[in-house]
């Protein structure tokens, strides 16, 4: 049988671990295990519901305990740095993200010229860590100012731009406040020769992504890490070269599709039709399955955009829009809202892809999942306020 997008997204979804349904009640150690096979955890502010990077382990993993994760950073299993976006990664990944700030003229300029400007704010920070230990934004006491982007201390600024560099870590993180100490305490044994070149970093974050996203067009590379496409289609070939990358066809598309080895015979297995999609979940917006907005459309014909910074009278689909995920497919998605003094679950409102049928094989499942979501929240009931279409809400009373 020929490699086709069925079989991609099949192999996807396994590599992602949303293929089947968790077969048992989750560990901490689970949520570590799910993070390093998507090389990276993206972090969101947003709190409709759980935060993102809760939904993104939940869809992955059923219910846990949401402070486990800042106990795996605290215990220096994760560190935070910019991946994707800002993500907590694989502590064994500092490597290649050190050599990204030192080789990698993209990455590490955050507030250079404002910390350029105002050396001595830099300075008074980095001396206070030294005495003090690990700080936040908050331990500062001077007046806020305007940056056009908001009203922010000027420490924080240092902060950020120390952060962007490398010369502090976040040693951990209380109740999503971070608290910042130097990187030589948080990693004493730390080498900054043992940084990889910039080509070894993008190399190693090329066959990175690939790993976690099971079977990848050539298209799809670059985004995982936001890393430069020049070049990439030699370097992946060289890869292949070197027995590092295995290069396939897709006959319905133009571009090749690298497999990386440790996920060949999940591939073949995908080819002869032996992962069959069983999970129902709901995705976060952020979730590496539909982050890259061209790939979700490409693959799953899933045309998405995230709305929460979108003025509300412009807005489709709604402030927090989860995709839902059904059996291989991406169904539909639902607006969230989370009342919580109410202990009560809203979706405020629920829409299906063009051509998905009502009917019990997608209803009981989505109901299921709509109840394990409130349940994990704490919440005690969950309602539809409206669906599209009309009927949907009906059925899922």
């Amino acid at each position: 049988m020929p490699f086709n997008p069925h079989a991609v997204r099949a192999a996807m979804l396994a590599a992602q671990g949303l293929l089947t349904p968790p077969e048992k009640p989750a560990a901490k150690d689970d949520l570590l295990a799910a993070i390093r096979r998507m090389g990276y955890l993206q972090i969101d502010t947003i709190q409709a519901v759980h935060r993102s990077q809760h939904l993104v382990l939940w869809s992955r993993l059923g219910d846990y305990p949401v402070d486990w994760l800042d106990q795996l950073h605290a215990e220096g299993e994760l560190f935070e740095y910019y991946a994707h976006a800002l993500c907590y990664l694989p502590i064994e990944h500092y490597p290649v993200f050190r050599g990204k700030i030192l080789y990698d003229d993209r990455t590490g300029n955050g507030w250079h010229k404002w910390a350029a400007e105002n050396p001595e704010v830099v300075k008074r920070v980095r001396e206070a860590i030294k005495a003090r230990g690990p700080v936040c934004s908050a331990d500062f006491e001077s007046e806020t100012f305007s940056t056009g982007w908001g009203d922010v201390k000027a420490e924080k600024l240092a902060l950020s731009r120390m952060f962007h560099t490398g010369e502090v870590m976040v040693a951990y993180r209380d109740k999503f406040r971070r608290f910042y100490d130097l990187r030589e305490r948080v990693l004493p044994a730390w080498d900054d020769a043992d940084a990889p070149r910039y080509e070894a970093v993008r190399e190693a974050l090329f066959l990175e992504t690939i790993r976690a996203l099971g079977a990848v067009r050539e298209d799809w590379v670059a985004d995982y890490y936001y890393l430069l496409k020049t070049g990439m289609p030699e370097v992946l070939a060289d890869l292949v070269l070197e027995g590092k990358l295995h290069r396939m066809v897709v006959p319905e598309w133009d571009l090749p599709v690298y497999v990386h080895p440790d996920n060949r015979a999940l591939v073949d297995a995908a080819v002869d039709g032996g992962l069959t999609p069983t999970h129902t979940t709901l995705l976060s917006p952020f979730d590496p399955l539909v982050s890259d907005r061209s790939r979700a459309l490409d693959l799953f014909d899933f045309e998405y955009r995230m709305e929460s910074y979108t003025p509300a009278k412009d807005r489709r689909w709604g402030y927090f829009c989860l995709p839902i995920l059904h059996r291989g497919r991406l169904v539909g998605r639902l607006d969230p809202k989370a009342h919580r003094r109410e202990k009560r679950l809203e979706i405020k409102k629920i829409y299906l892809e063009p051509g998905v049928e009502i009917g019990d094989d997608l209803v009981q499942p989505l109901r299921r999942t709509l109840a394990a979501f409130t349940a994990w929240h704490g919440l005690e009931s969950w309602e539809v306020t409206a669906a599209d279409p009309p009927e949907l809400k009906k059925a899922l009373a």
